[in-house]
């Protein structure tokens, strides 16, 4: 049986292989596990260095095996250390290698997928579909352009002709409106209104005397 899996427990050869996610959350309790042995080794070690020192000058043996037990702590924490390295870098290992588990999985469920969706395609129908596509566009242009072509229905007239006949009309019209306004030079004007313009009557002058007068009037009362 190999280190890991005495590690993880594995049996024999029937033995079923661990799950990644579980093995991940294994490497992460171990790694919390060595921690907390880290933290209480260096705690430990803080302790017996007071002892050390404490005892230096007053005890010099129970200084001696204070600092014999310190070193005894240190190597096991740089133990440790390298433990918890190792740890790791199998866990993320491990993480990446589920991930592109994961990735490789999806990616074969896609290809699976277009595959069924590719099955009942033929590219030769494909490219005939898109030909007779392309043929009915370019009929249905052909007809849109053949019934929006003005017709005559059987009346072919030459258009420098009736051109010629438009020149003509107006032409005439211009020389009559010509005529027109040379013949306005005999017409006499009308003449101006010898009688002098009404003026106000007596009656209408006296009543807006009256009326300025009450304005007045109003106006001392006030």
């Amino acid at each position: 049986m190999s280190v890991f899996g005495k590690l993880f427990g594995g049996g024999g050869k029937g033995g079923k292989a661990p799950n990644p996610q579980e093995a991940i959350q294994k490497l992460r309790e171990t790694e919390e596990m060595l921690t907390k042995k880290q933290e209480y080794l260096e705690q430990k070690i803080g302790a017996e260095l007071v002892t050390a020192k404490k005892n230096g000058t007053k005890n010099k043996r129970a200084a001696l095996q204070a600092l014999k037990r310190k070193k005894r702590y240190e190597k096991q924490l740089a133990q440790i250390d390298g433990t918890l390295s190792t740890i790791e870098f199998q866990r993320e290992a491990l993480e990446n290698a589920n991930t592109n588990t994961e990735v490789l999985k999806n990616m074969g469920f896609a290809a699976k997928a277009m595959k069924t969706a590719h099955e009942n395609m033929d590219i030769d129908k494909v490219d005939d579909l898109m030909q007779d596509i392309t043929e009915q566009q370019e009929l249905a242009q052909e007809i849109s352009d053949a019934i929006s072509r003005p017709v005559g229905f059987g009346e072919d007239f030459d258009e420098d002709e009736l051109l010629a006949e438009l020149e003509e009309l107006e032409q005439e019209e211009l020389d009559k409106n010509l005529l027109e306004i040379g013949g306005t030079e005999d017409v006499p004007l009308p003449n101006v209104p010898s009688n002098p313009l009404p003026k106000k009557t007596a009656q209408k002058k006296r009543e807006e005397e009256d009326e300025d007068d009450m304005e007045e009037l109003k106006a001392w009362a006030m």
